[in-house]
């Protein structure tokens, strides 16, 4: 036995015993054990998030895509006024169309045969004839969107050597297309309808227009209401509330709010601001109410983190050479905090994005087939307009699924970059 220098005894090791090997060993096995589960739960994660992005950019890859075919279209000054080209009798157009395209078919092989073109088709010429009315009177080339049976055929999703009676197109129409193909008529640009158009019961023609723009209205509306409410609530209680029980049970329930469900916020929606206040449902005034209150608990709890994250040094400084209290938080505290404060913001925002249960509660997952241009017109959002295609069982919806979630991802992602470029744009270090 030996005495440590405050007379505390000791035990004598023997670090080169057997014991002592064998438990470096053991603890050394542990560590590897330890790492390698680490390293396996990472793998693992990144496994997952591969699989998912996969799933998601093969199946929605071929909805950035959409089959045309040209078309050529005598344009008759019997069918279409040229004094007033916008009230033209365009289904007829379409159908001599066809006939052009198709010399030999009778009748009723041209009805069916017309099943080839999108029912968008006849105000893709509408358009072509209004933005240049000299077209009238001539037979014009024309690429039109085909039906969405045409488009999965083109693109692989019909399995031709299959039973004629389990398919949506028989052997005559399959013959038809490849017809067209044969002629070169058929092409498969870029889908910018995807983009560019509302909702529609067809899937050639659905978009993601007003899914985008009542999003956009309802993070504005959002954003206007939980911004500046967040970061003063924020900044009284962390900087200005005394400190009592009646403080502390306000802290608690803020942080409680943050872990409430969505469906409890659309729900208080429903009841509150439909039912009590009447405002108009499917609307994305009402929707970004309703998120703001989801977001209002986020950005008071990040910008508390931010005010308190500053140096008390800070305050001192100021107050020691004369500022007043309310000089010290908004000149010196806030800006100091703002990066902090800017990051939670946008993060509460991202996160209102991707919400859909309280938006489903309000109206917002209505058939809306025109953008809106205000915040008080019915609407649909990104993550209900999702869940409006999931639920068609349409097989030209399942790719446009997809490709929603990966644009309603893309501007999440953007989103988080924004906050990550403000942190570490105007981030202090102490």
């Amino acid at each position: 036995m030996t005495e440590q220098t405050t007379g505390s005894p000791t035990r004598n090791h023997d670090w080169n015993s057997e014991q002592f090997r064998k438990n470096l060993a053991r603890r050394r096995r542990g560590e590897i054990v330890l790492r390698g589960f680490g390293l396996a739960a990472i793998g693992l994660a990144f496994l997952m998030l591969a699989i998912l992005l996969w799933t998601l950019i093969s199946g929605g890859a071929q909805a950035f895509r959409q089959t045309h075919v040209a078309i050529e279209v005598p344009i008759s000054a019997e069918l279409v006024d040229p004094a007033n080209p916008a009230d033209g009798n365009y289904r007829t157009v379409m159908r001599d169309a066809m006939q052009t395209t198709f010399p030999d078919a009778d009748p009723s092989e041209l009805r069916a045969l017309a099943g080839i073109l999108s029912n968008a088709a006849q105000f893709v010429v509408r358009d072509r004839v209004v933005d240049d009315p000299s077209l009238i009177g001539q037979t014009v080339r024309i690429n039109v969107p085909t039906s969405d049976p045409y488009d999965q055929l083109n693109k692989g999703n019909v399995d031709i050597d299959s039973d004629e009676a389990l398919r949506r197109l028989d052997d005559t129409d399959i013959a038809a297309f490849k017809q067209l193909q044969d002629e070169g008529r058929i092409t498969l640009p870029i889908n910018w309808a995807l983009l560019t158009n509302a909702d529609s019961r067809f899937p050639e023609l659905a978009g993601l227009k007003g899914a985008i723009i009542g999003s956009a209205y309802a993070l504005l509306v959002c954003f206007l209401i939980s911004f500046p409410l967040g970061i003063g609530a924020a900044i009284y209680l962390e900087e200005f509330a005394p400190k009592n029980k009646l403080s502390d049970v306000i802290e608690v329930n803020i942080n409680n709010l943050a872990a409430v469900p969505s469906v409890v916020f659309g729900l208080l929606a429903l009841a509150v601001f439909l039912g009590w206040f009447g405002m108009p449902r499917s609307a994305p005034f009402v929707g970004g109410l309703t998120l703001s209150l989801m977001t209002l608990p986020t950005i008071i709890i990040a910008t508390r983190a931010a005010l308190k994250a500053v140096p008390p040094s800070i305050r001192e400084a100021a107050l020691g050479v004369g500022a007043s209290k309310q000089q010290v938080v908004f000149g010196h505290v806030l800006p100091l905090a703002m990066p902090g404060i800017l990051t939670g913001t946008i993060i509460g925002l991202a996160q209102a994005l991707g919400e859909t249960a309280p938006l489903l509660l309000i109206g917002m997952n209505a058939f809306v087939t025109a953008a809106p241009s205000s915040p008080f017109d019915a609407a649909t959002a990104l993550p209900t307009q999702i869940f409006i295609w999931a639920d068609s069982p349409e097989r030209g919806f399942v790719a446009r699924t997809s490709a929603a979630i990966l644009v309603l991802l893309g501007f999440l992602v953007m989103m988080n970059a924004i906050a990550i470029y403000l942190r570490s744009r105007f981030e202090r270090r102490w």
